[in-house]
């Protein structure tokens, strides 16, 4: 299928671009004046996100189309450590995370891909429009860790 194929290459190359977004990353830790996240804590975001993406991914599996909360970083319990978490650290975490999340997609069947779990906002999704919506999102705190390592609100 021309679409899962698409998600597959794209889980396993958009990471390939992280030092050119974080570009030396001279204001890593610097919060905007509006009160967002720094580029470290989005990159946090995006590795936590991982975690949470594979346990949905294996509920989804195991359960009949399981209602799926949208995620909320302050209220998950787990967001603290991640945001406290030193940048090398994180990356380390992140590639490991890549890598498992790249290893369960890439056994999944044309009947896994299909299956589905009902997000509170977006309604029901199967496995390849959550992926597709992972990617989305992730890409969108690239975009903005990009510019916030560079210290551009």
């Amino acid at each position: 299928m021309k679409e899962t194929e698409a998600i597959l290459r794209r889980l396993e190359s958009q990471l390939e671009g992280l030092d050119l977004v974080l570009g030396g990353a001279p204001a890593i830790d610097r919060r905007p004046a509006s009160g967002g996240w720094s580029a470290g804590e989005n990159l946090a975001h995006v590795a936590r996100h991982h975690e949470v993406v594979l346990e949905r991914l294996r509920r989804i599996r195991d359960e009949q189309a399981p209602s799926l909360p949208a995620y909320r970083a302050e209220n998950d319990p787990e967001w603290p450590l991640w945001a406290g978490r030193p940048i090398e650290e994180i990356r380390e975490r992140l590639q490991a995370l890549r890598a498992e999340l790249l290893a369960v997609v890439r056994r999944l069947d044309p009947a896994g891909w299909r299956r589905t779990g009902v997000h509170s906002r977006l309604g029901s999704l199967t496995v390849a429009e959550w992926l597709e919506f992972f990617l989305d999102h992730e890409a969108h705190h690239l975009y903005v860790l990009m510019k916030r390592a560079r210290g551009v609100d």
